[in-house]
C-alpha cells in the first residue's frame, strides 16, 4: 500500500532517499509511468542559468531521466534574493527567466510537464504573456474549506484555463480541526464516513487533486475509500459555505507579491 503521485521540492532535500525509493519500487515491477513525481524551484534559485542548474542537480540526484511535473514554487525570493534578482533584474523578469529554462528543459524531455506553486493570477497571466514556451499546467496551493474567497478564484481562473489544481493541506491544517470536527459531524455521521475523508471529497468534486500526506496505513486506505462516496449538490454547497464562517484563518494572500 502507498502512494504513486511523489510531491517534491528542491527545498525538502530529499531527493536522493526520493530516487532510491522509486528504483527500489521499478525494480520490484512498478512501471516509471505509473509513477508521477513532481518537483519544484525554491525563488532563491530564480534564473535561467540557475534554473538550468538546479535541474540538473536534481535529476542527479533522483537518478531518473526524466521529472514528471516541475514547479515554480512561490512567486517571490523576498529579501533572500536570488542569483537572477543580484543582477539587478526583478523578480517578474526572474520568473520569466526561470521559466524559459524550465521550457527548453521540457522540450529536451528531462521535464515534462512545467507548473507553479502558491501563485495568483496575476503571477499565472505573467507566464501566459510569454511567447514560444510551455504551457501552465498545474498550480499547486493549500486549498480546503476553509480557504478564502481569493483563493477560490484563484481555482476558477485555472479551472477556466484548463490548468490543473493540486491542493496541499486539503484537511486545513491542524489549527483548524476543532472547526472542522464541529462543523462536518453531521456530515460525517450521515455519510458514515471521517470528517477527513468528506473533505478530501470535497476537494476532489471541486475539481481538484489531493496530495494528503500520512506515513500510516490506516489512514491511506482511508484516504483511497473516498471514491466510495460522492457528494450531492446540497451537501457541497453546505461545504462550500463554510469558509466564510470560518474565522481566523491565516492563510496568505500572495497577490502581495509583484
Amino acid at each position: 500500500l502507498g502512494g504513486r503521485h511523489i510531491d517534491g521540492a528542491q527545498l525538502y532535500l530529499n531527493s536522493k532517499a526520493v530516487g532510491r525509493g522509486i528504483r527500489e519500487a521499478m525494480r520490484r515491477g512498478v512501471k516509471r509511468e505509473e509513477i508521477f513525481l513532481t518537483s519544484k524551484i525554491f525563488p532563491t534559485h530564480y534564473g535561467y542559468e540557475s534554473t538550468m542548474k538546479v535541474v540538473k542537480s536534481e535529476l542527479d540526484d533522483l537518478g531518473l531521466e526524466y521529472i514528471d511535473l516541475f514547479l515554480l514554487h512561490f512567486p517571490s525570493s523576498g529579501p533572500l534574493g536570488s542569483p537572477c534578482s543580484k543582477e539587478g533584474k526583478g523578480i517578474s523578469q526572474c520568473r520569466k527567466e526561470t521559466w524559459q529554462a524550465l521550457s527548453e528543459l521540457r522540450n529536451k524531455g528531462n521535464i515534462i510537464n512545467t507548473g507553479v506553486s502558491n501563485f495568483a493570477v496575476k503571477h499565472i497571466q505573467e507566464l501566459e504573456a510569454m511567447t514560444d514556451v510551455a504551457p501552465v499546467a498545474n498550480n499547486q496551493i493549500s486549498f480546503s474549506p476553509f480557504v478564502p474567497e481569493k483563493t477560490m478564484e484563484t481555482v476558477e481562473y485555472c479551472h477556466q484555463r484548463n490548468i490543473t489544481v493540486t491542493a496541499y493541506m486539503p484537511l486545513g491544517g491542524q489549527h483548524q480541526r476543532s472547526l472542522v470536527m464541529r462543523d462536518l459531524a453531521g456530515l460525517s455521521t450521515k455519510l458514515g464516513k471521517s470528517v477527513s475523508q468528506i473533505m478530501l471529497r470535497w476537494a476532489i468534486q471541486s475539481g481538484c487533486a489531493v496530495i494528503p500526506g500520512t506515513g500510516n496505513p490506516n489512514h491511506m486506505k482511508e484516504n483511497l475509500s473516498v471514491y466510495e462516496i460522492e457528494l450531492s449538490d446540497a451537501e457541497m454547497k453546505q461545504i462550500n459555505e463554510l469558509k466564510y464562517n470560518a474565522k481566523g484563518y491565516m492563510n496568505m494572500d500572495t497577490n502581495m507579491f509583484d
